[in-house]
Order: structure tokens, then sequence, then C-alpha cells
């Protein structure tokens, strides 16, 4: 319920609550605004076409502003919660109440003791003031003309980037006595190409021509002989030998030597 023109009733609270209205100043601030806004949007933000910033033209912050669109608004609205959700919740207000147990509680020696601050160490030193004091007088101090001058950063001349011109001119500018100018022998003898080596032998191509005597030749029984691949036994043969278990028959009408039958001995303790 509205009571006066700068004032209105909460119905909820019963509480008074004062109106914002806003002033001439902020007022004034909104129509500079747009003001800005219509004379600066034209205005480009380069200068030169390689992309770099013009250092003369600066472009304000409230340029680039704009208003929200009503897609914004809608998006930017936080998320309702379910009518599932409100009717399950244990609380309706985001204040917990305390329980007078709570209020009324006393707290033990123990919990009084972790309750204090941590002390510091009895070998802390506070940090060292510093060494140099500012005057009164340097502080309030104005800098001169010939500080501001020499303060200011050094301008360097831009020599990656060159102005545009016609077509047919130079990107680099190229003096006259450097046109005009002679090389001596010396520098043409510099300017030769370094030769190749006498035994230099260029790279063959890819494509080799095949000679008729070649396409007519026939393989000697040698050739064909190691033109055939290698045989291998088969997986299965080779990871299962049937005769791992028989003894050849040199074995059994083998002899051992008297070293053999020496080692052959156990070990006695």
């Amino acid at each position: 319920m509205c009571t006066s023109a700068n004032f209105c009733t909460c119905s909820s609270h019963g509480c008074l609550t004062r109106l914002r209205i806003p002033s001439a100043r902020i007022t004034f601030s909104g129509s500079y605004l747009l003001l800005t806004l219509l004379c600066c949007s034209s205005r480009s933000l380069f200068l030169y076409s390689c992309g770099r910033e013009s250092t003369i033209w600066e472009r304000t912050p409230l340029v680039d502003f704009g208003f929200p669109s009503h897609r914004l608004l809608k998006l930017s609205e936080p998320k309702k919660c379910q009518a599932a959700y409100l009717q399950q919740r244990p609380r309706q207000s985001p204040e917990w109440p305390v329980s007078p147990a709570a209020l009324s509680y006393k707290a033990s020696p123990r919990i009084l003791e972790l309750a204090r601050p941590k002390v510091l160490h009895p070998e802390f030193l506070l940090a060292r003031e510093v060494p140099t004091q500012v005057t009164n007088a340097a502080a309030l101090a104005r800098a001169s003309l010939r500080l501001q001058r020499l303060a200011e950063p050094r301008v360097r001349k831009v020599t990656c980037c060159y102005e545009h011109s016609f077509l047919e001119s130079v990107i680099r500018p190229v003096s006259k006595s450097a046109q005009e100018a002679i090389a001596s022998p010396r520098t043409l003898e510099l300017a030769w190409a370094k030769r190749l080596h006498p035994d230099y032998v260029p790279l063959r191509d890819a494509e080799w021509p095949v000679t008729k005597a070649a396409k007519h030749a026939v393989a000697t029984p040698r050739l064909v002989e190691l033109a055939q691949p290698c045989k291998r036994p088969p997986m299965g043969s080779a990871q299962f030998n049937p005769d791992a278990f028989t003894v050849k028959e040199s074995a059994k009408k083998a002899t051992c030597s008297a070293r053999i039958q020496e080692l052959a001995r156990p070990i006695k303790h």
C-alpha cells in the first residue's frame, strides 16, 4: 500500500520502504550515453589496413555498450523451482530456526580451548619498516616540465609496415645513390653462385628405363633357387613336437667320461 510519493508499505511485513527516484545527474548521464553511442559508432576502430590499432583515435568503453535484447533478458531470468520441490522442501524460509537447547547451551572447557586463536611463535618477528622514508616535501613535490618531458615514452618509428602507394612502387624505398652504385670486382666475385663438384652426379629419375637385354634375359638355375621363398613349418607342428620325448639311438650307445661321472656324484655334507 502506497503512503506517499517516496514511501510505500510492504503487505507482508508492514514496514516502510523508500522508493529510489533517479536524480537529475543520472538522467543527464543516460542522455549523454545515448549521444556518445550515436556519434562514435560510425568511427572505425583501426586506422591502418594491416590491423594495427590507431594511437590517435581511442574508442571509449561506452562505445561498445548496447542494451540487451528481449531474448537475453529472458535467458538471464533465474531458474524457477518446481512445484514438487517447493512442497517437499523441509523449510519455507532460508533462515534456519535455532532450538532453545542450542540457545541455552554452555560450551565445555575443551570447546573453549579449541576456540582460542592460534598464538604466534615466540621467535616471530614483525615485518621490518621501509628503510627509506619519503619526506612530506618529496610527497607533495610537483614535477617540472623537463621531468614530465623526460618521463614520456620514447616513440619509435614503425618500419615493418609502409603507407599505401601506387602498385608500381617498391615495397622498401631505395635511395638514388644505391640505385646508381657500381659493384666492385670483389663484390661481383662474391655474388657468383657456388659451383658443383666435377664428379657430381645428378639424382636418378624415379622411373628407370629397362633395356631390351634385361627384358629378354633368362634366369640361371642358381637365380631361380635363390628366388624361392624361405619355407617355414606351420605353427601347429612348430609348437608341438611329437619326437620331443624320444631318445636317439646314438644317445643310447653313448659312454660318459670319467669327468662326467665325477660331476654326477652327489655332494657329501
